[in-house]
């Protein structure tokens, strides 16, 4: 009885989206290829979760020759994600997408358990074994052109970063926006604090609200928990915002207060896996994303842009994402370099 009830709880966690083809075959009975989604928040946070939902739709959308089965399985911590992965084996997925580093050592025990499928975990630049793929947003680029925005239009020369944890593409991005504050205003004080989770939305509150009142009138923040930090600028009568997701752009708060904002294109990266597993190539690669790639994109807000970004400040970014496309491996290269405790 016990191990019917966990078998329907387990199945009740996963939620199916087609494009094409059976729910019935594999890959090698009729072409279908078989995607596997785990995340641990939900597919409409407007963050880390949403854009890697949206980047698949998005790639199957873009790929309507093939035959894809996708199914997404929200709110897995990795103690859970486990047993769903096996359940996408057994159900026989060609490609298991663990969406989160806290997920690593978890993907390489089952993926040594099943070598013949692929799986998939970020934001890594580590070269796992044959049968997967990491990948890993190079996220000094979209901060940057944040940090050019928010060292140009602050105003009482303070800027804020609300970060999750000081690792892997939020650590990028972070120190990419110091970088572009210091570009264009080497004057300007830039906070930098972690509120110690990805998806806390209180807490990042928190620290945003410090910042505030530490006189921040710009503030930015990476992974889902910067909702928390959004919400808490958009209660300040002058700080404004910019945004590591698009999807911030819509939101009540980010209309409001979101003056640009960038975001993974997780359908590049995607399209990518797709490709390679139907080669025959499983695993063993790292996936960049940059603009040179078309891993990111970015938007200024049409409801803010004319009163915040200059025709002069819109040609600085403009010329800073040509630059990092003519050299995605060179421009920021110095981005590991930046030292919170000289700020």
């Amino acid at each position: 009885m016990k191990k019917l009830l966990v078998l329907a709880l387990v199945l009740a966690a996963s939620f199916s989206v087609f494009a094409g083809g059976s729910s019935e075959s594999s890959a090698a009975d009729d072409g279908t290829i078989k995607i596997a989604l785990i995340i641990e928040n939900t597919i409409d946070d407007k963050g880390w979760c949403q854009s890697m939902h949206d980047g698949i739709t998005q790639a199957i959308a873009a790929m309507p020759d093939k035959k894809i089965e996708y199914r997404y399985s929200e709110k897995m911590l990795p103690v859970d994600a486990g047993s769903m992965a096996r359940q996408y084996v057994a159900e026989g997925f060609d490609l298991i997408i663990a969406h989160g580093a806290q997920y690593k050592n978890l993907v390489l025990e089952i993926a040594e358990e099943y070598p013949d499928v692929s799986f998939a975990f970020g934001t890594s630049s580590e070269i796992g074994p044959d049968n997967v793929f990491t990948y890993m947003p190079e996220s000094e680029e979209t901060g940057y052109l944040n940090g050019m925005i928010a060292g140009t239009v602050t105003e009482d020369n303070i800027v804020g970063v609300v970060g999750p944890v000081d690792s892997g593409d939020s650590a990028r991005y972070n120190r990419g926006f110091v970088l572009g504050v210091q570009a264009v205003n080497p004057d300007a004080k830039i906070l930098v604090a972690h509120s110690g989770s990805f998806s806390d939305y209180v807490k990042a509150s928190e620290v945003a609200q410090s910042q505030l009142a530490s006189g921040a009138d710009v503030l930015t923040g990476s992974s889902q928990q910067a909702i928390g930090a959004l919400r808490a600028t958009a209660e300040s009568p002058i700080a404004m915002w910019v945004g590591q997701d698009t999807a911030q752009l819509t939101t009540e708060e980010g209309k409001a207060k979101c003056i640009a904002a960038c975001a993974y294109n997780y359908a590049a990266v995607v399209v990518d896996l797709v490709n390679k597993i139907e080669s025959g190539v499983k695993g063993g690669e790292c996936i960049p994303m940059n603009f040179a790639n078309g891993g990111f994109v970015f938007e200024y807000n049409p409801d803010l842009e004319a009163e915040w970004v200059t025709p002069e400040l819109k040609a600085a970014v403009q010329e800073a994402m040509d630059s990092f496309i003519a050299d995605p491996d060179g421009t920021l290269a110095n981005w590991a370099d930046v030292d919170y405790s000289t700020l």
